[in-house]
């Protein structure tokens, strides 16, 4: 297996092969006794992939310096920047974070029952809600695959889950 080097897409390779059939491998420029040999066939493509290869190098530069603008960029202005966030950012980026996040659900050994592990979003916190009789309509194997595997509840069923733990998170939190 043989690899093309990345300078050689299909329009250079057919414009050196053009450039070959209308020199006849000698002066490119179709005089008959050339006297540079900067215009002969080898040397005159030696430039040219050269060049190919400097403009792909500065067409990377270029995609990677407007790949990294996009990531970096919020649209704002960057003069009075403290630390990551200035309060604008700061404010957009916590109000679209949600209240809580379910890390896992798993069976209390002492009640068998089951209960989620809940964290508190822009904190530390670690909320432990029992579930009591929500998961029981559930078969004992999907019940299983969600502790496990974190796979899915049915939609029914993590509706209850979900609002079971919204209120628990708001009484935590209101208390």
């Amino acid at each position: 297996m043989t690899l093309k080097p990345k300078w050689l897409t299909s329009n250079r390779k057919t414009h050196l092969v053009s450039l070959f059939v209308r020199s006849n491998g000698f002066c490119v420029y179709g005089e008959h006794n050339c006297q540079f040999p900067e215009h002969h066939y080898e040397v005159f493509i030696e430039s040219l992939i050269d060049d190919w290869q400097a403009d792909d190098r500065q067409q990377a530069k270029y995609d990677w310096q407007a790949e990294r603008k996009l990531m970096h960029s919020l649209n704002e202005k960057r003069l009075p920047l403290r630390g990551r966030f200035n309060n604008i950012s700061s404010e957009i980026w916590h109000s679209q974070q949600p209240m809580y996040y379910l890390e896992g659900l798993g069976m209390d050994g002492l009640k068998l029952k089951p209960f989620a592990k809940v964290k508190l979003s822009s904190s530390y916190q670690h909320l432990y809600v029992d579930l009591g009789d929500s998961l029981r309509s559930i078969s004992k194997n999907k019940k299983r695959k969600a502790i496990r595997y974190n796979k899915p509840l049915p939609q029914q069923a993590n509706d209850v889950v979900s609002q079971l733990i919204w209120e628990a998170v708001k009484h935590y939190l209101n208390s």
